[in-house]
């Protein structure tokens, strides 16, 4: 731990001995409303789980102050770290995981909402019962805004990846997001995320690709509502910054990656000499509101594999 990071501790934090660590870390997001939802569990929960919460570098002086009065009076046993800096998504899940003291970790995005309230006592269940490598819980659209602006990224989240658990199983390795994930602490320290990818993107997917050569990932219906939904200025943006780690992904892991309907998009999209232009009228196309949605979607799905074609 690094002694530049500040540490707020619930009362609960010193005595507790957990058998499930919930790991949150945000930036520039505000994850009280999940604590609080979390936190409604403590009593069915009984001791088993803690939750550790990482401020990535946020930066913000009044949300910090204001989350650590919050976990100061929280029945779970809570701790929140705090970086003076970012240091970036997988170095962050790393450092989480390495304040855990459970013998599972459950990976939750700060802007998850639990689709019920035994989430948390399904998770400790499960661990307890079947002591699970890897399991995924799924995502819902169930709590998620409904704004126009929105429908795009909806109408993607909605076929890619809200996925019933069945069908999830069938591809194990494929949809693995840590925004809902439980990993056995062993199979962590085996198989870490890999810091050389930087920036959004791809990293929780090549970890699961190493993992699921070495462990069983379970899938099961445990679902939580990704509330974060984008524009798709936003989404167009984080998909350029995930180029150079699909690249990586890639090269990595050729074989599989070779499958995926983006990368196939790619590799015929880079033969086009004009492509740069095309690119410009994929995005356009996307942020059309006169357009149907899915019409959208498809350009911006498009728009994507066109940025990788640079990468492969």
């Amino acid at each position: 731990m690094s002694a530049r990071a500040k540490l707020t501790d619930s009362p609960a934090w010193k005595a507790a001995k957990p058998a499930v660590s919930v790991l949150i870390p945000f930036l520039r997001d505000d994850p009280s409303e999940l604590l609080n939802l979390l936190d409604e569990e403590a009593a069915s929960v009984d001791g088993a789980v803690e939750i550790v919460v990482l401020d990535d570098g946020t930066r913000d002086a009044v949300l910090t102050a204001r989350l650590a009065g919050q976990i100061r009076i929280m029945a779970l046993p809570v701790r929140l770290i705090t970086l003076p800096a970012n240091e970036g998504r997988s170095i962050g899940r790393n450092r989480l995981a390495s304040a855990a003291r459970g013998g599972s970790l459950l990976f939750l995005d700060s802007d998850m909402r639990p689709d019920h309230r035994r989430f948390l006592r399904d998770w400790a269940d499960l661990a307890a019962r079947e002591d699970p490598a890897v399991a995924f819980g799924g995502f819902s659209l169930l709590q998620a805004p409904t704004d126009a602006r929105f429908a795009v990224h909806r109408a993607m989240a909605a076929k890619s990846e809200c996925v019933p658990y069945m069908e999830r199983a069938k591809q194990p390795e494929k949809y693995v997001y840590t925004s809902n994930l439980l990993v056995r602490r062993d199979v962590f320290e085996a198989e870490a995320f890999d810091p050389g990818f930087t920036g959004w993107g791809w990293e929780d997917v090549e970890w699961a690709m190493r993992v699921s050569r070495r462990f069983r990932v379970v899938h099961l219906d445990n679902a939580a509502t990704h509330m974060g939904l984008d524009t798709v200025e936003a989404l167009a943006g984080k998909y350029e910054q995930s180029a150079p780690n699909f690249a990586r992904m890639a090269e990595r892991h050729p074989a599989i990656v070779a499958a995926y309907p983006s990368y196939k998009a790619a590799r015929i999209l880079k033969r086009l000499p004009a492509l740069p232009r095309l690119r410009r009228l994929m995005r356009r196309g996307a942020e059309a509101d006169w357009l149907p949605v899915g019409a959208r979607a498809f350009s911006l799905r498009l728009y994507r594999a066109a940025l990788y074609a640079d990468a492969v």
